[in-house]
């Protein structure tokens, strides 16, 4: 009879992973599960965890280099699936599973991620309404940090000038998708903030796929934002997108063009304003002197006493009729003051003005020539100076040399 082969523990354990390792069903392998006993080694980064479902449980690792790819953090009692394989940790002889992919069972990663964000900081109190500030009635800079060759930029650039024109535009040109995004939107904020140069922020992108708005649910952008002594609004994608940094800004508009109306007074109301509180000075003044006069009316039906009391009501009444007269003047005066201000930053920024000073506007088919790249020989084209406009055709283009 053959005497059965002694072995050591060790060789035992390194054959029976080299079995597990080989058998290709164990490879590759999906496996739905509860996650409980879950541990984040504080030094090398890997997940220590076990499996269960109501009959069974495994144990799982996942190392440091697939961890640092999930979007969410597990927790204990979250559901799963998991990929990877099977083998045997020979030093201790037991059998457990290698993790290199986890996702959400039922829901996505993306989705989870930003929800568990959303209540760390919300518990935080980084979203409290009471730390969100006004934004300023009257911005004198108006700050965009976003894509430079966005359209929705030239949207908000639109509105803009259309509404509030006295406004200076101050552009911090970002990557808003894809790698990196989320930092250098940080450094855009951090700019405006450092160099202090503008009174009011707009933060944001075009609409895009909840990968392409993924940058602006960035946890340290959030913080970014809400640290700002600049007011923020964020306008990021259309009305129902929402991302973490809307909920940490100061407002949020639902879309860029929406941002741009609500940073932005329109200055025809603003003119009519004016106009009607001195109409309502005006009223005021002659309300409050024909009350006076009836006073004093009353005051002579009834009086008894000798001409000097007369008298003392009358030089009254001229006192403050005079106060009166001075103060509605000086509020007038205010008013007119402010007004042919707005007045005169308009005109300052008039292209009529541009005329006058020698400049000219040519267009081709109705829109205004900036480059010789938008000219062909043939084009016909429209000067308009400050007395008329010149017809031409373009007979050769000469382009200026670098």
């Amino acid at each position: 009879m053959n005497q059965p082969m002694v072995v050591s523990v060790s060789q035992l354990n390194q054959y029976v992973k080299s079995v597990l390792q080989s058998d290709h069903l164990l490879n590759g392998l999906m496996v739905r599960g509860e996650i409980s006993n879950f541990t984040r080694h504080y030094k090398s980064g890997h997940l220590y965890f076990t499996l269960k479902d109501d009959n069974a449980a495994i144990k799982g690792v996942m190392f440091r280099s697939y961890a640092a790819q999930l979007a969410f953090s597990p927790e204990n009692g979250m559901a799963v699936v998991v990929s990877g394989s099977v083998s045997l940790y020979e030093r201790d002889g037991s059998y457990q599973f290698y993790v290199t992919d986890m996702q959400p069972d039922g829901i996505g990663a993306l989705h989870l991620a930003f929800e568990q964000l959303k209540e760390k900081l919300s518990q935080e109190g980084l979203f409290d309404q009471m730390r969100k500030r006004p934004l300023p009635p009257y911005p004198e800079r108006i700050g965009i940090v976003t894509s430079e060759g966005a359209a929705a930029l030239q949207d908000m650039l639109n509105i803009l000038s259309r509404r509030y024109p006295v406004a200076r535009v101050v552009l911090v040109p970002v990557q808003v998708q894809g790698n990196g995004a989320a930092q250098t939107i940080i450094e855009g904020i951090r700019l405006l903030n450092r160099k202090n140069a503008c009174d009011v922020m707009i933060v944001g992108r075009g609409g895009g796929s909840i990968e392409d708005l993924w940058p602006f649910n960035d946890e340290q952008l959030a913080r970014t934002i809400a640290a700002s002594a600049i007011p923020v609004v964020s306008a990021v994608g259309h009305e129902t997108d929402f991302t973490i940094a809307d909920f940490a800004a100061d407002l949020r508009a639902p879309t860029p063009s929406a941002a741009a109306e609500l940073v932005a007074p329109n200055l025809p109301d603003l003119q009519y304003y004016l106009l009607e509180l001195g109409r309502k000075c005006e009223e005021l003044t002659v309300g409050r002197i024909a009350f006076f006069q009836h006073r004093l009316d009353t005051a002579k039906s009834r009086l008894l006493a000798p001409d000097h009391l007369l008298n003392q009501y009358v030089q009254k009444l001229s006192f403050l009729q005079d106060a009166i007269w001075k103060s509605t003047c000086r509020k007038l005066s205010d008013a007119e003051t402010g007004l042919r201000h707005l007045a005169e930053l308009l005109e300052a920024r008039s292209p009529v003005k541009l005329l006058e000073r020698g400049y000219s506007l040519t267009a081709v088919e109705g829109k205004t020539v900036l480059s010789v790249a938008q000219v062909q020989v043939g084009n016909q084209m429209v000067t308009r100076l400050t007395d008329g406009e010149v017809y031409s055709t373009v007979s050769g283009i000469k382009e200026k040399k670098q």
